[in-house]
């Protein structure tokens, strides 16, 4: 079947070319990828297991850090298995509908992962600016709205995505030059005018990213100066330890999403398998991190992990 058209027509199937000219080495690719995935997978479990079998655990920090554990296995699961079909059995072809609900996925768990980011922030400065009225503030019925509220949010923002690009006619080809269904990739596939798609999800992740980065800097600036005017040093470090593991996943996060985003609508000079590495990054690095970077800095976590561990060895 002839991978390329000049008329206009509704695909049934688009051909993903993962990263293009390291073709020869996508199979050894395909092995750190799916070692993070596993260590992903294996973590965020993890993570939702001790939280859900330790009762004092059920603090808004860790109930945030199950919902972003979630978030990540929803959002690493979403790419990464059809990824490795890609690159280990040669599976190029996905169905138009499963490129759509996987673009939609991408995107909308991405919007959830910022917005848990958002809010683990929030709940550091409520725990750190005003410690007395932590519990009052974030009762556990806040957490579970304010869960609910990012859920919605990434869900409705972000639905109009895969009906946007089910209404454009496509005549160029159906040779999408990445490892997964992007929705920048899809438009330029377009033959149509695609300007209003274009600028619905510009506008969308850049409202996104910018308040939601915008919001966790005022909350560091915050909670910077508040812990510059504790009375001694040991108060300051255990402070600034518990936004610690926070700030690490956050900064890898939204500069791999940052560059990405940017080169993919403005980088036009910038390599594509240079572009499309990143990208990969962006969506499976955070997912492999996160339970790494909580549950090595978390003492919590790591003692109660530590703990099974031993019971299991004894």
């Amino acid at each position: 079947m002839s991978l390329a058209n000049t008329s206009q027509f509704s695909p049934s199937t688009f051909f993903l070319m993962g990263i293009p000219g390291l073709e020869h080495l996508h199979a050894w690719i395909g092995i750190p990828f799916c070692s993070m995935y596993i260590v992903a997978v294996v973590g965020n479990v993890t993570i939702l297991a001790v939280v859900r079998a330790e009762q004092s655990l059920h603090e808004p920090m860790f109930l945030f850090l199950c919902m972003l554990s979630v978030t990540d296995l929803v959002l690493s699961t979403s790419t990464m298995p059809r990824m490795l079909c890609l690159f280990w059995f040669g599976s190029h072809e996905i169905a138009f509908d499963a490129c759509l609900a996987q673009m939609f996925f991408i995107h909308s768990f991405t919007a959830m992962e910022s917005g848990f980011f958002l809010a683990m922030a929030f709940d550091r400065y409520v725990a750190i600016c005003n410690p007395l009225h932590h519990t009052t503030i974030l009762t556990h019925i806040r957490i579970a709205k304010i869960g609910i509220a990012m859920v919605l949010r990434g869900m409705v923002f972000f639905f109009p995505h895969p009906i946007l690009l089910k209404q454009l006619p496509y005549c160029q080809t159906r040779i999408i030059a990445h490892t997964y269904c992007e929705f920048m990739a899809l438009v330029k596939l377009a033959c149509a005018d695609a300007g209003a798609a274009k600028g619905y999800s510009i506008s969308m992740a850049g409202v996104f990213g910018c308040c939601d980065a915008s919001f966790i800097a005022i909350s560091y600036v915050l909670i910077l100066r508040t812990v510059f005017h504790l009375p001694s040093r040991e108060a300051k470090l255990k402070a600034l330890g518990t936004c610690g593991s926070h700030v690490c996943v956050i900064l890898v996060f939204y500069s791999t999403a940052g560059f990405s985003f940017l080169t993919h609508r403005f980088g036009f000079n910038v390599p594509p398998h240079i572009h499309i590495c990143i990208a990969n990054i962006y969506l499976l690095v955070p997912p492999f991190l996160n339970p790494i970077v909580y549950g090595v800095r978390t003492k919590k976590i790591r003692d109660h992990v530590l703990g099974a561990l031993r019971i299991k060895v004894i």
